[in-house]
């Protein structure tokens, strides 16, 4: 899940929102301010159910935040690189580079996600109790104790079994640990996760058809989101299988085509797709000889006409510091999922400060099919 708002760091955690967080956000509010809270305290001014409402969504952002913090913060203790956390319209997303290095560790960090969101729980009912001790306005005492029911649910609901869900996670563990196989254990868990998907969506459509609940289509959609999820993630383990032990340099493209950053854009469109340049992406080189960053064709279509002449590659690239690097002897796996987070879907392979190759998704799909080709010597 890309994001489309960068908010900071915490903890050294990137942190970002994707516009559909947008949807959770306006449905909160509106569940809210039209209906539990009027119903529950009726006599305040909408200004007055809308403020509050707004607010209570807001903070219950940030309990989900504070879940995929722990996931990322006990990831980290345990080895495993953290990348970022995405919030969006189905929750969040801790993006962990690379898996769990034993079944202990995948149990450390898939259970503290459920553990934190029942902590904030018993946190916010807490403080339920003693606003309603102090006699506050029973409007907010509403709002506390909705937030800690949500959370509750949260905690439950990620405890369910099945992948992509934090139960997911504690089922690998324990098949993987009985088993000794991860991909066998990941097979498990996701087959768990696509059923209680599958169960989602009957339920919701029954729940539309036969008794005209349409709040049933918030079930189907949280269903068919685990169904594609669990599929997605048992593919994606699938991968990793085939490619487990294989470096970047088996599956890049050696000595790529560069482009000098003073070229012009007009002066590169000349050449045609016949000549030197024949292909929709270049590793551009500086004066000096350094990579200094990647060109897209992409890059140029975005260029008006008029200014090609006199704007030249160097000036519209994406910046070596902005484009995903790599050494060839590091794992293709662990790559592939910084390719694709990234817009570019592109790493320009360096051996120290030297380009050696360039490699994309389409060269790892390629070598998918290795299993069932001839063996390779190694480059």
């Amino acid at each position: 899940m890309k994001e489309t708002l960068f908010l900071g760091r915490i903890a050294g955690v990137r942190v970002g929102l994707h516009w559909s967080v947008l949807v959770i956000v306006v449905l909160v509010t509106l569940a809210l301010a039209r209906g539990r809270f009027p119903a529950a305290h009726p006599g305040y001014s909408p200004t007055v159910y809308w403020a509050l409402a707004l607010l209570t969504a807001v903070v219950f952002l940030c309990s989900l935040l504070v879940h995929e913090l722990a996931h990322a913060v006990v990831a980290r203790r345990n080895g495993v690189q953290v990348d970022g956390i995405t919030l969006w319209m189905l929750g969040g997303a801790a993006r962990l580079h690379g898996e769990a290095p034993s079944p202990a560790a995948e149990l450390r960090i898939a259970g503290v996600g459920p553990l934190t969101s029942a902590l904030a729980g018993g946190v916010f009912a807490g403080l339920t109790v003693w606003l309603a001790a102090l006699r506050v306005s029973g409007l907010l005492v509403e709002a506390v104790a909705w937030l800690a029911a949500i959370n509750i649910v949260l905690a439950v609901f990620n405890a369910l079994p099945a992948a992509p869900l934090d139960g997911g996670r504690l089922l690998r563990a324990f098949l993987w640990h009985r088993t000794g196989d991860r991909l066998r254990a990941t097979r498990g868990a996701s087959a768990a996760g696509r059923g209680l998907g599958w169960f989602l969506v009957a339920a919701g459509f029954a729940a539309v058809l036969f008794a005209g609940n349409l709040s049933g289509l918030w079930s189907a959609l949280i269903g068919w989101f685990l169904i594609a999820a669990a599929t997605a993630e048992v593919r994606q383990a699938e991968m990793q299988g085939v490619l487990k032990g294989v470096p970047v340099g088996r599956v890049m493209t050696p000595d790529p085509v560069t482009v000098p950053a003073w070229t012009t854009i007009a002066g590169l469109l000349a050449e045609g797709p016949f000549g030197p340049y024949r292909h929709s992406a270049f590793p551009v080189v500086a004066p000096d000889g350094s990579v200094a960053g990647l060109f897209t064709m992409a890059m140029a279509d975005r260029t008006p006409d008029r200014a090609r002449s006199r704007t030249t590659v160097g000036d519209v690239m994406r910046r070596l510091p902005d484009v995903v690097t790599v050494a060839p002897d590091e794992p293709v796996v662990d790559l592939l999922p910084r390719l694709q987070e990234g817009g570019l879907r592109r790493a320009l392979v360096l051996d120290g400060d030297r380009l050696v190759g360039i490699v994309t998704l389409a060269d790892i799909t390629r070598a998918l099919t290795w299993p069932t080709a001839a063996p390779r010597q190694p480059l």
